[in-house]
């Protein structure tokens, strides 16, 4: 097996997404390898959000290839998509059963990662009691829990103060290090991306630009 092949997580292949007459991008390349963190720049509507489903395999393209090589992934949505009637814990132990942890186990599982997001003491408050902010951390802790081989990262720090952004951002690329997660991180502004991030492109209707 060719070793370089095996170090990547996702490749994209003159992929091409249009709805209907509107193009969002056409051309457009990408690789990620493993414990590479790449950010998308762009402004709203222009197909990052689609980009990160077309890597879910939530949305296939119109045109263009797709390979993934990640097993697990970990997702963080711009709204949290929490589950209403769960508790905070379990709306994080909850992604983690299919993956073959006990009840128990889950929920031990879902309270480090609760504490490491900084919401030690609201494991049991369900989301209508919870902040924005709070909610999305809980979504973060989620994504996180699973040990994700490729995690997709879509505005996830909308909803946080300056402050507290800095210190998610700053927790969440400590639980990196430990993974080894290959990242995707769209975003609108350049400041939210990580320190850590890798390369950064900026995503155009003729497909990705690199930056700085």
């Amino acid at each position: 097996m060719n070793k370089g092949m095996n170090k990547m997580l996702l490749e994209f292949y003159n992929l091409e997404k249009r709805y209907n007459a509107q193009i969002l991008f056409t051309g457009l390349n990408l690789t990620l390898e493993k414990q590479e963190i790449i950010g998308v720049l762009g402004p709203s509507g222009k197909g990052k959000s689609t980009l990160l489903k077309i890597a879910a395999g939530l949305v296939r393209p119109t045109k263009g290839k797709i390979r993934v090589n990640a097993g697990c992934i970990g997702y963080v949505f711009q709204e949290p998509r929490l589950l209403p009637w769960y508790s905070a814990l379990d709306n994080v132990a909850l992604a983690l059963l299919p993956t073959g942890y006990t009840i128990a186990l889950a929920r031990q599982r879902a309270k480090l990662f609760l504490d490491q997001m900084g919401l030690s003491g609201f494991e049991n408050h369900y989301p209508g009691a919870l902040s924005g902010g709070m909610n999305q951390r809980v979504s973060i802790a989620r994504a996180l829990a699973v040990s994700p081989k490729l995690l997709l990262l879509d505005e996830p720090f909308t909803g946080l103060d300056p402050d507290l952004r800095a210190s998610v951002r700053a927790r969440m690329e400590a639980v990196l290090v430990r993974t080894r997660a290959g990242v995707i991180h769209v975003t609108h502004a350049k400041e939210e991306l990580m320190t850590s991030t890798n390369r950064i492109f900026t995503l155009t209707a003729q497909g990705l630009i690199p930056g700085e």
